[in-house]
């Protein structure tokens, strides 16, 4: 099996048993952090805190890394980079969401 090959189907085996799938670059996306706190934005990840978003704050993936085998998203808002905030707490819509007649998880507006 070639190596790119290889490597796509380690990446969806992982996912699939992790149940965790990665935000798409450039997803849109919004700030829904589970403990109803705001959610650090930080300078890189675990790095220090720069500022917070409250849920429902819509923001775009410009990159993704994964730090200490967490996944982490640099996000952007109305053109500006934000900074560093752990993935999971990201709501991001995939090709699959825009396809469907309603979603699964309404998303929160900003208020």
């Amino acid at each position: 099996m070639p190596r790119n090959n290889l490597m796509a189907a380690v990446i969806l085996v992982a996912t699939v048993f992790t149940g965790a799938a990665a935000p798409a670059f450039g997803a849109d996306c919004v700030v829904a952090d589970p403990t109803g706190t705001p959610l650090n934005v930080r300078f890189e990840p675990q790095g220090p805190v720069l500022s917070v978003l409250d849920n429902g704050v819509p923001v775009q993936v410009v990159e993704e890394r994964l730090h200490g085998g967490k996944r982490w998203a640099k996000v952007a808002a109305n053109g500006e980079t934000l900074g560093w905030v752990f993935a999971a707490y990201l709501d991001c819509a995939t090709v699959d969401d825009n396809s469907k007649s309603a979603p699964m998880r309404p998303r929160m507006a900003p208020q």
